[in-house]
């Protein structure tokens, strides 16, 4: 079922999410119906926030971008992109594997928003997948920003708390906009 993407504005975005410690047949169907929502949305990643859940999960799929590619180690070994996607990524811990770098990013929850965001360029990452299963895994590229982003989200901090002042005064207008219409929307709610 694909599930209504809260925008810039709405608290759930805020929220930390708390740990799963199992997982249910609830926790599996969020997981499919957030893959459905990140597909339908056109997007790479999504975290639970998105879809007004606070726990700590997020589903990713980069496997389909070529002009931003990604790499991926398991075990220490270069691996296949394709076969480890798509990604559902439960009770993620997120640590640098290399120095800041900035590239571009925007978020299904700002709309036509986007900016430079400086973040690892390549990060270790540990959790368990749909499944329970403990995955351990470096990457790097776009998939490393994907995972920091969604990962980000899932600790209630927004790419707009990562944008330079400068880039974030210059979208003032336009989040002021979102976040006026969000909570015209909660308020009818």
């Amino acid at each position: 079922m694909i599930l209504p993407v809260l925008k810039y504005g709405h608290p759930a975005l805020r929220q930390r999410g708390r740990r799963i410690e199992k997982i249910t047949p609830e926790i599996s169907q969020l997981i499919a119906d957030m893959f459905e929502t990140m597909y339908a949305a056109r997007g790479v990643g999504l975290a639970a926030q998105q879809v007004g859940w606070g726990v700590q999960v997020t589903v990713i799929d980069v496997s389909e971008i070529t002009d931003r590619p990604s790499t991926l180690h398991l075990g220490g070994q270069p691996a296949d992109l394709r076969g480890f996607m798509p990604l559902a990524l439960i009770n993620p811990v997120v640590k640098a594997a290399a120095d800041p770098t900035a590239a571009p990013e925007g978020c299904l929850s700002f709309p036509e928003i986007y900016a430079e965001i400086f973040r690892p360029e390549s990060v270790q990452v540990v959790g368990l997948n749909a499944e329970g299963e403990r995955i351990e895994f470096t990457c790097g590229g776009l998939l490393a920003r994907a995972v920091q982003h969604e990962v980000d989200h899932l600790h209630g901090i927004l790419f707009i708390d990562r944008m330079s002042r400068e880039r974030k005064q210059e979208l003032k207008t336009e989040l002021d906009e979102l976040q006026r219409a969000t909570k015209a929307e909660l308020s009818k709610a």
